[in-house]
Formats: structure tokens, C-alpha cells, sequence
């Protein structure tokens, strides 16, 4: 399910359910490094949405966790932990970011978090483009699998 009125109203019903969200999280910047993070966010992003379409009924995609690179990580990191502990509060059993930002394999957090490689997707054809996005999901899906039985 996605942040939308649709599949909130589907949520609400099935809230039972839905015990799984996945958080991508993206550091954006508008200076140096911003193409780079653009593409790792958009990335992220077909990722997600794949793994989503193909866990519905069982994982929420939530919204962005959007933050400017150069933020202290102490700040992010008491952020995303308010983020986390809310999810919990409603229901959330499992939950695990995405990121194009290596920074978040480090901390308390690391155990859940997917790193995805940034990779310069405006210079891809499309066929090579849709076969990358499949076979990251693909191995998203796994670390979930295996997540899941671990928790």
C-alpha cells in the first residue's frame, strides 16, 4: 500500500493485517552532489514502489523521510527515531528504510536498512533500467524475507 486516499482507506480496514512499513529515506542537496542524489533518490524510489506492488496487503510504503545531506546525524537520527517509535505506536511490527546514503548503515537503526547504490539512471536505456530496478527488488525482498523470520 501507498501513501494514497485509496490505500489508507484499505489500511484502516486491514490494519490487521498490514504489521510491515518500508521508509525510504533521502537526503537531498541543491548544491554539489544534488544530481547524484537525485538519481539515488529516484532510484530508491522505483525500488520501493516494486517491492510494494508485489507485497500488497502486507507492507505500507510509507512517505519520504526527507532530509538536506549536510544535517547533523545526531538530529536525523533522534528524527527518524520519532518516526520509528510513532509507526510502532500504530501498529507497525516491522519496519525498514531504503536509502541511497551509506551513512544510515551505521547506528542503531543499520540492522534494517537497505542500502541501494547510486547509479546514473538518466544515462540508461529503459530495458537496462527495468531489469536493475527488478533485481534490486528482488534482493530487497529477500533482506525483508529474511528480516521478517529473524523478528
Amino acid at each position: 500500500m501507498k501513501w494514497t486516499g485509496e490505500d489508507v482507506a484499505l489500511y484502516e480496514r486491514e490494519r490487521d493485517y498490514i504489521d510491515t512499513a518500508l521508509l525510504p529515506l533521502l537526503p537531498v542537496a541543491l548544491g554539489q552532489g544534488a544530481k547524484r542524489l537525485a538519481s539515488g533518490g529516484e532510484l530508491v524510489g522505483l525500488i520501493a514502489a516494486e517491492v510494494e506492488r508485489q507485497l500488497k496487503g502486507r507492507l505500507f510504503l510509507m512517505p519520504s523521510f526527507v532530509y538536506f545531506a549536510d544535517e547533523p546525524r545526531a538530529q536525523l537520527a533522534e528524527r527518524l527515531a520519532d518516526w520509528t517509535n510513532r509507526l510502532r505506536r500504530e501498529g507497525m511490527k516491522h519496519l525498514f528504510y531504503v536509502t541511497c546514503d551509506r551513512a544510515w548503515q551505521e547506528g542503531e537503526e543499520a540492522d534494517r536498512v537497505w542500502f541501494v547504490p547510486v547509479v546514473p539512471l538518466e544515462s540508461m536505456g529503459e530495458s537496462y533500467k527495468h531489469e536493475l530496478v527488478r533485481e534490486q527488488a528482488a534482493e530487497l525482498l529477500r533482506f525483508l524475507i529474511g528480516r521478517w523470520a529473524q523478528e
